[in-house]
């Protein structure tokens, strides 16, 4: 290790070579420079050049070999990790190997656009199992029918959907083999095992209980065609199964409403009867009458228990049981009783043998009379003087045809519209006895709803044909059930083919023509085809070739129904843009008038600050005498020159501001100086106008926080203000007050105040009026006012009354602006 190591220190490596031939290349080159600039006297210029060619010879190969011998150093190295990561897949692929091996089973794997493979057939032992991987392929040759037939649509279904699944199939010589299918990435995946321990038990369960099955099955369809009523009875006394003799006996639709109903065809005391027999462990058996088919009948019930279960037969011994009237069972009477249709029975005498409290209530026709079996003429006629009936032209005629029923003719159903306003259908059903039976609907509640309903309908047609958008619902099958006109004036469809209820792809194929975007397309078609959960809104915009923009939203409706709307937003779109483009273009005019501004107040100051000079010379004695004319066109000039001077800083301030580069400086200010500093520079105005000025400073007031230049700037422009707007003869007060953490300060004067409506516009920049004073100025010195309050965190406003002089008020933090306060 230790020659190693010494070798290794010996060796040259590649980055030293690298940097050895980078230094001789750079001594080549100090020495040519050194020959060129006559810096190196004892060669000359012709001696050096094959020095500096060898050097550079030998410079260029160390660096080259430098090179080379980077890149095979790192070939070495990736091939090393390259051969390292081989072994670990070997290793990895050798250990799956011999954990799939180690369990007996045949493995199968399938790929996309290949065959069925075998990855693995370790397993035997099991009757009628083939030995090869080719004959266990076919499944048809080595499986019973019935289990090829469950596998195969397994297999089917797992190939082309990836439904997994795991069934138990059985050989034809009696073996039984777990069959497995499962997905794996882009592969699936079948697995047969041996049945063992419990899940051959399952196996054996499972065989015996599709014989059991079948036998059931069996026994169920010979009673099911037997022509006696047949039924079985749970423990909890349920019924749990009928035959079709047993739905025709209790006039059933069909079994399963039996089942929910549990309709009854013992009475309640017969059923206690067999009852108080099967406690005692033994079979019932008796004749009874029953009421089968409407009729009642005599019946030998057999009823027999079995373990948790009881069945029973009904067994007619009798055609018909005579009476000397026939009337419908006590039991068929209370059922009858509590219906919602006034039911009316007439015999073949046209006598009233039976009716309902229903139609008692309906007609309000004493229940003493009616028990008195009136005839159905004398129940007209009695409705006729009461006025119940519907007016007719020929009441004669019309009595008639309703008597006629009892003929030979065949009755017919009838309408009556009663002088209340109620709808009766009546259902006329001839007996066998050649009486007649009536049946009255009151159909008034649902022809009045059929009517809302209808209007409701017509209501939301003509709204949603009035409305611009474009709607559809489509219902939970995919195909479009209610559209507006303007669905079909956007896509351009005809509204016979939209009543035809297209399905949403049909849809969405003809609208295509006209906006081929497949991704959007996709995405309504998915919103109103899935069967989520959790259904969403979305929506978007669609841009035609047109140059339309349509905007679409999918809303999913509480009854699985999904509500499309498509509005055409091409003229807001265009808006928009137009608004947006204006907006630009007023921004870009902003930035250049403020641009211009900023120039040319810079331009024209220093002309100003010239004339401004050269005036004040021309006014000093030791230039040269001038008369009083020259002395007041001079101080105009000045005076003039100021002024101006004064509203291009102003533009300049105003400038900086909207730039973000103004910063305060904040100090220590003292209030009494700063009011004077101020004063200072409208004191000459306020001489020439004779104006007096006072000042307030509260002893709580005398020092605060704030940009002093900036606080001087903003009585200087409040000054100027109340100056150039009062009297000859006014006062002007300015005050200093602590409130709380603000400093007030307060400038009141007695010149002509300002109008209500031009108050709110006094702070705006370029705003300036004259206001009946003589004066009018560029509009700045408020403007300027408001935004250096603002910059330091504080308030500014104004109450004036014209004629009654205006006071501005301006409250500044105490402290400073609060986030330079903080820092």
């Amino acid at each position: 290790m230790q020659s190693t190591a010494h070798r290794r220190r010996n060796e040259i490596r590649p980055r030293e070579l690298l940097a050895l031939g980078i230094a001789s290349l750079a001594c080549v080159l100090v020495v040519a420079a050194g020959v060129i600039s006559g810096g190196v006297p004892t060669l000359s210029f012709g001696e050096m050049k094959p020095l500096a060619a060898i050097g550079f010879i030998i410079g260029a190969v160390l660096f080259i070999a430098a090179l080379l011998s980077l890149t095979v150093v790192r070939a070495k190295r990736e091939e090393k990790r390259a051969l390292a990561e081989a072994g670990e897949l070997k290793r990895s692929l050798a250990a799956t190997d011999s954990i799939i091996r180690a369990e007996p089973q045949v493995l199968l794997f399938w790929e996309q656009d290949s065959p069925l493979r075998v990855a693995a057939f370790s397993l035997s032992g099991i009757p009628g199992l083939p030995t090869t991987p080719e004959a266990f392929l076919r499944f048809g040759q080595w499986l019973e029918p019935a289990s090829a037939t469950t596998l195969k649509p397994a297999i089917d279904a797992l190939f082309t959907q990836g439904h997994p699944f795991s069934i138990v199939v059985r050989t034809i010589a009696g073996g039984h083999v777990e069959a497995e299918g499962r997905t794996a990435g882009g592969r699936a995946v079948l697995r047969f095992r041996d049945v063992a321990g419990h899940r051959a038990e399952v196996a054996r369960i499972l065989a015996q209980h599709q014989r059991l099955s079948r036998e059931v099955r069996a026994s169920r369809a010979l009673l099911d065609a037997l022509p006696i009523p047949v039924w079985l009875r749970a423990k909890d006394g349920r019924i749990t199964w009928v035959n079709s003799a047993y739905v025709r006996a209790v006039e059933a639709r069909s079994r399963a409403e039996v089942q929910e109903r549990q309709i009854e065809l013992l009475e309640q005391r017969q059923r206690r009867a067999a009852a108080r027999v099967l406690a005692r462990g033994e079979s019932y058996r008796n004749r009874i009458p029953l009421i089968v088919g409407g009729e009642r009948r005599t019946h030998d019930v057999t009823v027999i228990p079995f373990e948790d279960a009881v069945a029973a037969a009904a067994i007619d011994v009798m055609a018909t049981e005579k009476q000397g009237e026939e009337r419908p069972a006590l039991a068929y009477d209370r059922t009858l009783d509590r219906v919602a249709t006034a039911v009316a029975i007439f015999n073949a005498q046209q006598q009233l043998v039976f009716f309902n409290e229903t139609y008692r209530k309906l007609w309000q026709l004493d229940e003493d009379w009616l028990k008195s079996r009136p005839t159905e003429g004398a129940v007209l006629d009695r409705l006729r003087e009461l006025g119940r009936l519907p007016q007719v032209v020929n009441y004669a005629e019309w009595r008639s045809r309703i008597l006629s029923a009892y003929g030979e003719g065949t009755p017919e159903d009838d309408t009556w519209l009663l002088p209340d306003g109620r709808t009766l259908q009546v259902l006329t059903e001839k007996r066998s006895d050649g009486g007649v039976t009536y049946l009255f609907v009151d159909e008034s509640d649902r022809l009045a709803l059929e009517r809302d309903y209808n209007a409701l309908i017509g209501v939301q047609r003509e709204t949603l044909d009035s409305l611009k958008e474009a709607v559809a619902v489509f219902g939970t099958d995919g195909r479009l059930k209610l559209f507006n006109s303007a669905l079909a004036n956007i896509w351009q469809l005809p509204p016979r083919q939209l009543a035809e209820e297209p399905h949403i792809d049909e849809f969405i194929a003809q609208a295509r023509e006209y906006c081929d975007d497949p991704v959007t397309w996709s995405r309504l078609s998915r919103a109103v085809t899935s069967f989520s959960e959790q259904r969403e809104e979305l929506g978007g915009q669609m841009v035609r070739p047109d140059g339309t923009f349509i905007d679409y939203v999918v809303m999913p409706l509480p009854d699985g129904a999904t509500l499309v709307t498509f509005a055409d937003v091409t003229d807001s779109k265009r808006n928009e843009r137009l608004l947006a483009e204006r907006n630009e273009a007023l921004v870009a005019a902003d930035r250049m008038k403020n641009a211009f501004i900023s120039h040319v107040s810079y331009e024209l100051r220093t002309p100003l600050t010239n004339i401004i000079g050269f005036s004040d010379l021309l006014g000093n004695p030791h230039i040269g005498t001038l008369n009083s004319k020259q002395q007041e066109y001079l101080g105009d000039i000045s005076t003039s020159s100021k002024t101006l001077l004064a509203i291009i800083d102003d533009i300049l301030t105003l400038a900086t501001m909207d730039a973000g580069t103004m910063e305060l400086k904040q100090t220590n200010v003292d209030v009494p100086a700063v009011i004077d500093a101020a004063i200072l520079g409208v004191r000459e105005a306020a001489q020439r106008a004779r104006l007096s000025l006072h000042i307030a400073v509260a002893d709580d007031a005398t020092h605060f926080i704030a940009d002093e230049a900036r606080v001087r700037q903003i009585l200087f422009n409040i000054l100027s203000n109340a100056v150039s707007f009062s009297k000859p003869g006014d006062k002007i007060t300015i005050t200093s007050r602590r409130d709380a953490d603000m400093i007030v300060f307060t400038v009141t004067d007695e010149g002509v105040g300002i109008p209500k409506d031009e108050q709110a516009r006094v702070f705006e920049r370029f705003e300036s009026r004259s206001l009946g004073a003589g004066h009018r100025g560029a509009g700045l010195g408020l403007s300027i006012v408001k935004s250096l309050v603002e910059m330091h965190g504080g308030t500014v406003w104004l109450e004036s009354e014209p004629g009654h002089g205006t006071s501005v008020t301006v409250r500044l933090p105490a402290r400073g602006r609060p986030a330079i306060a903080a820092e």
